[in-house]
């Protein structure tokens, strides 16, 4: 018997069409790849900001060192306007009250704001309600907030220390050179706590429970789980809110209008109110300078602050 062999059959397989991969320029943007469509939503953006901030800023730079007063023709003059500026007592005096008001005002509102976050994240009743109380002077507009206060330290507070036989609060502390800025802070940190607060509670909920029950085993006390879980691992939320409080309190203007509107006399003139009433009055050329000035001090405060705290922060 004779025995045949299949004959092998051959199948021809075809590789299967793959699409060329697209093309796409793409950007290095800090060590990461983007592709070049976000610079395209980004556009939009940036021109905006280019034609209703830095454009503006730019335009007041050149005035700044012109005689131009609002209207009219100017001439070049140099230096001039910056060089009346530190020898002028109404804007050094201007500089000491703002700096000096924005420090003790970020300060206190920090520890404030802090404390009070603490309390809100700890296991008490009607938390929810409370955070939306504390929460209602960040919703109000400060200019409203100024007029409210200032009725109460104009009528309201002299009324109570007469009946309580307080003498130096039977007068308005408003009207008094030495104790207006008292009355500013007061008002100042009373709207900034809710803001800063939200910031720190976000940082107390990013801590795990975890590390707080380790630190309980080894015998921490409230005190101690504080000063050495708690502050370290919130080291960057007190930056953010550190720079950003400094910055809004160096530019403090409604409240300060509402309360004092700069009095008595100039003592609680703050920067942002010189600036604005030169405007209005011919100093145009000459309060854009300050501008100029004061855009630099807050740049070099703002660096300084990130300066000192860099490398503080702690993370689990």
């Amino acid at each position: 018997m004779t025995t045949f062999a299949p004959t092998p059959v051959e199948v021809h397989t075809e590789a299967p069409h793959v699409e060329p991969p697209v093309k796409t320029k793409l950007v290095k943007w800090h060590g990461e790849r983007a592709d070049a469509t976000s610079y395209i939503f980004l556009l939009p953006a940036v021109i905006l900001f280019t034609l209703f901030i830095t454009l503006p800023a730019l335009i007041g730079m050149i005035y700044s060192v012109t005689d131009y007063v609002g209207f009219g023709d100017s001439k070049f003059i140099g230096l001039a306007n910056f060089q009346a500026l530190f020898s002028d007592p109404r804007i050094l005096s201007a500089y000491a009250f703002t700096i000096g008001f924005s420090l003790i005002s970020v300060v206190l509102v920090n520890i404030i704001a802090l404390a009070l976050a603490i309390g809100l994240n700890s296991k008490i009743a009607w938390k929810s309600g409370l955070r939306g109380i504390f929460f209602i002077p960040m919703v109000i507009s400060g200019i409203v907030i100024a007029y409210v206060f200032n009725f109460l330290f104009s009528n309201s507070l002299p009324t109570l220390a007469t009946s309580l036989n307080i003498p130096f609060l039977q007068s308005s502390i408003l009207a008094n050179e030495n104790l207006a800025w008292i009355a500013i802070v007061i008002v100042t940190v009373w709207q900034s706590v809710p803001s800063m607060m939200i910031v720190y509670l976000a940082g107390l909920l990013a801590i795990p429970g975890e590390v707080y029950e380790a630190g309980s085993l080894d015998g921490a006390t409230k005190w101690r789980s504080f000063t050495s879980i708690t502050l370290p691992l919130m080291v960057g939320y007190v930056v953010i809110n550190t720079v950003l409080g400094f910055k809004n309190f160096l530019n403090a203007y409604d409240i300060i209008v509402g309360l004092t509107n700069g009095g008595p006399g100039t003592s609680t003139f703050s920067v942002a109110m010189t600036i604005f009433t030169g405007f209005t009055s011919g100093d145009y050329a000459y309060q854009m300078a300050n501008a100029v000035v004061f855009f630099i001090v807050t740049v070099v405060v703002s660096l300084l602050q990130l300066r000192l705290i860099k490398g503080r922060e702690m993370s689990l």
